[in-house]
């Protein structure tokens, strides 16, 4: 891919449309059923509807695909895990015995690897795209993860591969040791909060673990405390399959895509992506609220609510999976559902 320090993010359309929603509304009120009384199903297929433009929801061909990448950062003993598990971890998608893997043959969902960075080389696989900036970040605590023509390259990446797949649902998910330490300096720094906040124990660490990983991150920001900007934050503190991910998600948006979010890493992605290209969020479900602790924080800069509850910290795009089918019933029954005139019952009294 040609290298360019020159960034064009396509124009993200709105989904609001008062005369839609309001068409959505009634016909969700008309249903054979009290109002309200699908709860939050009847928002969720009102918000269908509205990124499609549509008073009939529907979904074909979803999508996931799984970013993957190393972190220099991992050289400072910030995970449980050592760096090596990325790849195994790559072998074992594409070997089909991963969560995501489970969960996307049990909905049939289509699933691609991508590798975006990890410090490894990989045969050709039918499953495995390659779109390799470079063998993993480096190591923040001293330099800048990325130079900002990789960002740039990696967030075009992104871009460019959801262009090629079809499909109007995408589902992104990461694997990347040392990719919750990348995440919590995101989130840190462009949600102005205390770094202790956005850190967790990640892959397993013990509390001493976790005292270490949570002071190297605050020497990490206080070394890049020139970066600011979107672009420059991502740039310095950035992994690169978060960075491909947020290219992903602008351009899902830009195609008026569903976007089904997982949890932390997922939503961070999302984070940056929306503060580099307003606007898309609004395209965005969330599938699960995370365990790892910075999550609820992404949840509140982006005024989301998750769709479930379940405690996870794995990744991989595992929670959006569980969450899918909650997507298909709200089309189900927006679309299938008979009102109170196709079945002869009379609707509550005013």
């Amino acid at each position: 891919m040609p290298v360019t320090s020159q960034l064009t993010l396509p124009a993200i359309p709105l989904i609001a449309n008062p005369a839609l929603q309001q068409q959505l509304q009634q016909k969700v009120s008309n249903k054979t059923k009290p109002p309200g009384s699908l709860g939050t199903l009847e928002s969720l297929a009102i918000r269908l509807g509205l990124i499609q433009q549509s008073l009939t929801p529907a979904i074909h061909h979803p999508q996931v695909a799984v970013f993957a990448a190393d972190h220099g950062l991992t050289d400072e003993g910030v995970s449980a895990f050592p760096a090596a598990v990325t790849p195994q971890m790559v072998h074992n998608f594409l070997q089909g015995g991963a969560a995501i893997n489970v969960f996307a043959r049990q909905h049939n969902l289509a699933l691609q690897v991508v590798d975006a960075g990890v410090n490894a080389d990989f045969t050709p696989h039918a499953r495995l795209i390659d779109k390799k900036v470079r063998k993993g970040t480096r190591n923040a605590l001293h330099t800048p993860a990325m130079t900002r023509d990789e960002c740039i390259q990696a967030l075009q990446a992104g871009m460019e591969l959801v262009q090629t797949l079809p499909g109007n649902l995408l589902l992104t998910g990461e694997m990347g040791i040392g990719n919750t330490s990348s995440a919590s300096l995101l989130l840190a720094r462009l949600g102005k909060l205390p770094v202790a906040k956005c850190t967790g124990r990640g892959t397993g660490l013990n509390n001493n673990g976790l005292h270490h990983k949570t002071r190297v991150l605050q020497a990490v920001l206080s070394r890049h405390a020139s970066a600011q900007t979107p672009l420059d934050v991502l740039t310095a503190l950035g992994g690169l399959e978060i960075a491909m991910m947020a290219g992903a998600l602008i351009q899902g948006a830009a195609e008026r895509r569903i976007l089904l979010m997982d949890g932390f890493i997922a939503g961070v992605a999302l984070l940056v992506a929306n503060r580099l290209a307003p606007g898309t969020c609004d395209y965005a479900v969330f599938g699960h609220g995370s365990a790892e602790p910075g999550h609820r924080y992404v949840l509140q800069l982006l005024n989301a609510t998750p769709l479930l509850e379940l405690n996870l910290r794995l990744g991989e795009g595992s929670g959006a999976a569980l969450a899918y089918p909650l997507l298909q019933s709200a089309c189900a029954f927006i679309n299938e559902m008979a009102s109170f005139e196709d079945a002869g019952i009379s609707g509550a009294s005013s």
